[in-house]
């Protein structure tokens, strides 16, 4: 039997893991493929459009290329507009779509259906969700700790920091080995050396899709001591209620939720500077106007389209933005 079941974001994944079905985050496997360029050329030979967000065509062959994944839990409110078109391409190819939706005000009622749909779709019992849920919880908890030293410690990475987190969205398919890794890092950092790179910088929006942001920051002299959307992944609330769990989390709703969380982190981890990140042809580009009138620090907002390193002018504005923080 084939256990592998796709996910195109974060979602409620105890339910998965309480069906003995094994998520994969599908975002991760077509950024880390060997020849994610090669992805993104096939599904515009397939007729995807160039000027459409990498991120979906990404997915659309990662899914049709790879045999073990014939289900995917595709979210069509609450993340990329585009999904609905990517579920009707994919069915196309044979592939069983399960909907998932994020109500956008934020409903408890209604997101507690659309968690008890996803249960029963998924053949789910709701007493194996409650123990995912703290099971999980107790990987995330290592997870957490990773993300306080990153702003505690000049040990982590900005990179480190992101990988850590944005792997949470499905734990890599294996939860224990994961926590295992995890807590052998942390181990690790007590002999790591000091990061120098004074400049405390904070990273919105969705993950980059350029490979080396992070390191180019850092031999800057700057350091990312909070990713946004990739903390929110490791779904970091006090609460034993899987719904009330999934209404904190922010990205799936309004900008001002967001940016309320954004506002308590910029404060409590003394940041110098935003980098806004905004993927190419994604509507989430709207909201930087929306940022800029509510963040309290400076912000550099760069936009980034296929998986490549960073361009020549990204960088002089890096570092004019770097220096002017310095």
């Amino acid at each position: 039997m084939n256990r592998k079941i796709g996910i195109t974001t974060t979602i409620p994944v105890e339910v998965v893991y309480a069906a003995d079905l094994v998520p994969v985050d599908l975002n991760n496997i077509f950024i880390t493929h060997e020849n994610p360029h090669g992805l993104l050329e096939d599904a515009e030979l397939a007729g995807y459009p160039r000027n459409l967000c990498a991120w979906i065509k990404g997915i659309y062959t990662t899914v049709v290329k790879n045999d073990d994944i014939n289900k995917v839990i595709a979210v069509t409110q609450g993340d990329c507009s585009n999904t609905h078109a990517l579920m009707e391409t994919l069915q196309l190819e044979g592939v069983e779509i399960i909907p998932f939706a994020y109500p956008f005000d934020r409903d408890q009622d209604m997101l507690g259906l659309q968690i008890d749909k996803l249960t029963l779709a998924l053949g789910a019992d709701r007493e194996k969700v409650k123990e995912w849920k703290m099971k999980l919880d107790q990987v995330r908890e290592r997870v957490w700790r990773i993300d306080e030293l990153s702003w505690k410690t000049n040990k982590v990475s900005g990179f480190d920091n992101h990988l850590w987190q944005v792997c949470c969205s499905d734990f890599n398919g294996e939860p224990d080995k994961f926590s295992q890794e995890a807590e052998e890092f942390i181990a690790r950092l007590e002999k790591a050396p000091d990061i120098d790179a004074p400049v405390r910088l904070g990273y919105i929006g969705v993950p980059p899709i350029m490979t080396d942001l992070y390191q180019y920051l850092e031999s800057k002299g700057a350091r990312v001591v909070f990713n946004e959307v990739q903390r929110q992944f490791t779904m970091p609330f006090d609460t034993d209620n899987i719904v009330k769990q999934y209404s904190m989390y922010t990205y799936p709703y309004d900008i001002f939720w967001r940016l309320e969380d954004i506002s308590r982190e910029i404060e409590k981890r003394n940041i110098h500077g935003i980098i806004h990140y905004a993927q190419s042809f994604c509507y989430r580009q709207i909201q930087d106007l929306i940022i800029r009138r509510k963040v309290n620090v400076p912000v550099l907002t760069i936009e980034g389209d296929r998986p490549l390193h960073l361009d020549a002018r990204t960088k002089m504005r890096i570092d004019s933005f770097v220096e002017m923080l310095k």
